[in-house]
């Protein structure tokens, strides 16, 4: 790419390139950062002489031509804010070939000729879809504080809600001790651990339950009665919302019975985890994705997400993100171990 002495991309590089008018959605579950990255591909296009348009309620608002031009403006001041001013919903319709031909075709009289999807999994399934149906050009952005997507190593949204996570805990670490209790709190993650096992490292638990490994009620009780042993005065463990032991509670309700001479609590942190003002982290994550997806658009790239890895912007197929299951590093494992004794 041609670039000037300040180290700026020309804004005409692209100029044979025939999309000219770019859509961006967020989808899903919200995720702080997700107003950053709409902020970044708006001017991001804009730079490059593109019209912008913002789609509310996401697929929903494909559906429904709730459809707004964006100008430079319209993305100032929300950098810091958590949630998307795009709003986010669930579209059953878009599930069927009839609800995405409609999408479809919405775009076409609105003169849209490219999407960057801003959103996780199922966000990007159905981009993966729409995109193969109508040879359209999509690019995905990562937003989910699960983390699970395959091909990058951090998504936005993730920094934030674990640094929710553990100031929630360092929090009910001083009720925990107080009392002496052992408490089980319940963190979000589906179908990935990255959140319980990362916040357990970094707020001092005891174990983590995620749905990545078994853990049996015996094998807990052995790291919790360690703790007690060495005269702690609390424990705390986190669980994976989708741990195969089956939640916060159930633990709880088992070790209560098993073991009635600790004093159980249960705490679900839910949705708390989801909003507040995105950490500097996750701001520059999701200005640099924002980006690269407008740029991969005008540089002839479809369905493909753009994540990061080893710092480094990466281009990763729809089919391998959605497909390909992240894994869990195992060290982080022996580390928690080796620090909770």
């Amino acid at each position: 790419m041609k670039e000037n002495v300040l180290n700026m991309p020309d804004p005409n590089v692209y100029s044979d390139c025939r999309i000219k008018k770019i859509a961006v959605l967020t989808s899903g579950g919200d995720a702080p950062g997700m107003n950053a990255a709409i902020r970044a591909v708006t001017r991001t296009a804009i730079y490059f002489g593109r019209e912008v348009v913002g789609i509310y309620y996401g697929y929903k608002g494909m559906i429904n031509k709730n459809f707004q031009t964006m100008k430079s403006g319209d993305v100032s001041n929300i950098i810091q804010s958590g949630g998307t001013i795009l709003k986010s919903a669930r579209s059953k319709e878009f599930m069927t070939k009839e609800g995405r031909e409609k999408a479809y075709q919405n775009l076409k009289e609105e003169n849209i000729d490219a999407l960057v999807v801003i959103g996780g999994d199922g966000t990007f399934t159905g981009a993966r879809i729409f995109a193969q149906e109508f040879n359209f050009p999509i690019v995905g952005v990562p937003g989910t504080i699960d983390n699970d997507l395959f091909g990058t190593d951090f998504t936005v949204g993730y920094d934030t809600a674990l640094n929710t996570i553990v100031q929630a805990v360092d929090k009910i670490r001083d009720t925990a001790t107080a009392h002496e209790r052992l408490f089980f709190i319940e963190v979000m993650g589906r179908d990935a651990g990255f959140l319980a096992l990362n916040g357990g490292i970094a707020a001092g638990s005891e174990a983590v339950l995620i749905p990545e490994f078994d853990t049996d009620i015996g094998t807990l009780e052995t790291y919790i009665e360690t703790g007690y042993r060495k005269n702690k005065k609390s424990s705390i463990v986190l669980v994976a919302e989708g741990d195969k032991a089956g939640g916060a509670f159930n633990i709880a309700s088992k070790i209560e019975k098993e073991y009635p001479q600790y004093d159980v609590r249960v705490t679900v942190l839910g949705h708390v985890q989801r909003g507040g003002s995105p950490t500097a982290s996750d701001r520059i994550l999701a200005g640099r994705l924002g980006v690269a997806a407008v740029e991969a658009l005008l540089d002839d790239q479809k369905s493909v997400m753009v994540g990061i890895e080893f710092d480094e912007i990466v281009h990763v197929p729809f089919n391998k993100a959605i497909k390909n299951e992240k894994a869990v590093n195992q060290h982080l494992l022996r580390v928690l171990r080796m620090l909770s004794i």
